[in-house]
């Protein structure tokens, strides 16, 4: 009879839980969103998980109910790094529902589905940033360029602002990114990513590529870029296909145009030489492409571009690029909510001021450095690939991009990490393969 009883009690506490979780679901449709957000963070993961997938249905205004329940723990959280468990229960929720790691910092929500996306910027008249990475963009371990975007571009203040105002926002996983594991024997690890790169896309809401931006940039760099993009997607909606289609091209050029004088400039002005590879079957290119102008002479072909600048990267030494890139960018410095989140992020690590300031320096180099390269030698290739006319839709066009211009294409499972020629001195020469 005892057990028998302990037994019912069991039972009705199952159908206790049961009635509380239905009645949840059944009216958490009728909750406000601030109702929702005050359970996100709930203790009781059933309660908090659907008030979480409820603001994750509602999209930015979700997230910003979010945003102003907990501002007080956020801005908490952003200037000390404290963590307690209410915290990581609302940095899940904030996480979860904006479907990007550390969204306390950038306040930006995501899609997923693209399909979604473009519903999403139809209804809204706005254009589509999608983002394409290794890794998830909700994970800690995606691919450093990502990283990067979380800290450098995401939080900055006018990035965030103008995406939230201006962009309906998507990114998709291109695969895994690879992680490495040190393991010093004695407790000590570290671990770090492996390769990969990213690309955001400026779409218009029919998913049409007007842009494509190669790996980080400035922010202020960043930030021309979408508001070029922007006017021009704004400026040729409800265009027939044909016209949009020049337009673009038109536009792309003029990008091409503006890159290709900065780039000039910055030579001349940083003095860096260059000498004509001996291998070098440029010539040749560019006098076909010349009798080809001289025989079909309609808009798309004059709008065409070409650019051979990658031939003289092996003779750029990194003093030179750094050369370049104080003409070419010289102000990449980040903001206070960027220097605020990479100083929580390194709190733990026991960096004095000084080697705070060495740090930050010698990430505005890079900065500075990334976004000379991209635009010298990948971003004039994108305009040259993407006006050729031949890049079909974005999911074509991004193999393109991973296998031409990132070097890292689907038919190399190991990314380039590998060589066959290579003797490891290891049993099946270190693979671990399932």
């Amino acid at each position: 009879m005892i057990l028998r009883g302990k037994l019912m009690i069991r039972d009705l506490a199952a159908v206790v839980v049961t009635v509380i979780v239905t009645s949840f679901s059944i009216f958490a449709g009728s909750l406000s969103r601030e109702e929702l957000a005050a359970r996100a963070a709930s203790a009781d993961e059933a309660i908090g998980g659907q008030a979480v997938k409820e603001l994750r249905a509602i999209g930015q205004p979700g997230l910003d109910a979010l945003f102003d329940k907990y501002s007080a723990q956020i801005e908490h959280f952003a200037k000390t790094g404290d963590s307690d468990e209410n915290w990581q229960r609302i940095a899940t929720a904030l996480d979860t529902v904006a479907m990007q790691k550390d969204a306390y910092a950038s306040h930006l929500y995501w899609y997923t589905d693209l399909d979604e996306a473009k519903r999403a910027a139809k209804a809204q008249n706005k254009p589509i940033l999608s983002l394409r990475l290794l890794g998830n963009l909700n994970e800690e371990f995606s691919c450093a360029n990502s990283r990067l975007f979380r800290a450098v571009l995401y939080p900055n203040s006018d990035v965030s602002k103008f995406l939230r105002e201006n962009y309906i926002l998507h990114w998709k996983s291109v695969r895994p990114a690879p992680r490495v594991t040190i393991d010093f024997g004695d407790g000590r690890k570290i671990e770090r990513t492996l390769t990969g790169n990213s690309i955001h896309y400026i779409l218009d809401a029919d998913g049409d590529i007007v842009d494509a931006l190669p790996g980080l940039y400035s922010p202020t760099a960043f930030l021309d870029y979408l508001d070029q993009g922007r006017q021009i997607t704004l400026a040729t909606a409800g265009f027939a296909r044909a016209n949009k289609e020049r337009a673009l091209m038109k536009y792309r050029k003029q990008s091409f145009d503006k890159i290709k004088a900065g780039r000039d400039t910055s030579v001349n002005i940083a003095k860096v030489t260059f000498s004509e590879p001996k291998d070098s079957l440029v010539p040749i290119v560019i006098s076909e492409r010349a009798v080809a102008k001289a025989i079909v002479t309609d808009e798309n072909s004059i709008l065409r571009v070409y650019d051979d600048f990658a031939k003289f990267e092996p003779q750029i030494n990194l003093d030179d690029w750094n050369k370049l890139a104080r003409v070419y960018s010289p102000s990449p410095k980040l903001d206070a909510n960027s220097i605020a989140f990479v100083r929580r992020q390194n709190a733990k690590t026991g960096l004095t001021e000084t080697e705070f300031a060495g740090l930050f320096a010698k990430l505005d180099n890079f900065i500075a450095l990334d976004t000379t390269r991209n635009d010298f030698l990948f971003h004039t290739k994108l305009y040259q690939m993407l006006n050729d006319g031949n890049a079909g839709d974005i999911e074509q066009f991004n193999t393109l991009v991973y296998a031409r211009i990132f070097k890292t294409p689907n038919t190399d499972k190991w990314l380039g990490l590998y060589s066959p020629d290579v003797y490891t001195a290891l049993d099946g020469n270190g693979f671990i393969d399932r």
